[in-house]
């Protein structure tokens, strides 16, 4: 008897649709169950609720942030050192240059120049592209420029370019150019300080 109302149960929560179940015992003493009402000694089967559960709703995933980009460089068609020219010769006693560069198309808002002397600084990148160096050694240096964005990156770097330096001491220029006496004060290679004291034309008096 367990045995079929369990089987019963079953089959009601496989087919929710069944609306009632009746039973009786046949001829031979044995207990049957059915969903068609049968005139006499057939019953009624109180059933249990049945235990069904819903679905629950797929949970909706949003869409993951997609992470910031970052900005693409910009480049330019061309960018180079005007001044000095490749393999200039400086002649400097104060070792003082004057460097110049260009860019195609020309400097992008928020861009800025950085020039490199012997592959370092020498300042602070900004909108200018010209620089004035002071106080360069003797000999032979490389110079390259630079174009900073606005998070710093290089966007683009010219190849090093070689210069020299020569710087001409104040006794070298003496030797080109003898100090007059007008000179002196007025020539940084013919300070006051080296001026000849001058012959008094006066004859001492005895």
């Amino acid at each position: 008897m367990i045995r079929w109302m369990l089987v019963l149960c079953l089959s009601l929560v496989a087919f929710p649709g069944v609306a009632q179940v009746y039973t009786y015992v046949d001829a031979q003493g044995n207990r049957v169950f059915t969903d068609q009402p049968r005139p006499g000694n057939a019953k009624k089967v109180q059933l249990p609720p049945g235990n069904r559960m819903t679905t629950a709703p797929a949970a909706t995933t949003s869409a993951p942030a997609s992470a910031e980009q970052p900005t693409p460089l910009f480049h330019y068609e061309m960018l180079r050192l005007l001044i000095p020219e490749p393999d200039a010769t400086i002649r400097s006693t104060a070792g003082d240059l004057i460097v110049t560069a260009t860019s195609e198309p020309r400097l992008k808002k928020g861009h800025r120049y950085r020039l490199l002397l012997d592959g370092r600084p020498t300042g602070e990148p900004g909108p200018s592209p010209v620089f004035a160096l002071n106080n360069i050694d003797r000999g032979t240096h490389h110079l390259a420029v630079e174009i900073l964005d606005e998070q710093d990156r290089i966007v683009e770097r010219t190849a090093n370019q070689p210069f020299h330096m020569q710087r001409t001491s104040l006794a070298q220029k003496r030797r080109i150019k003898p100090c007059a006496t007008a000179d002196y004060g007025q020539r940084p290679e013919c300070p006051l300080a080296d001026k000849p004291e001058e012959e008094s034309s006066i004859l001492p008096f005895f």
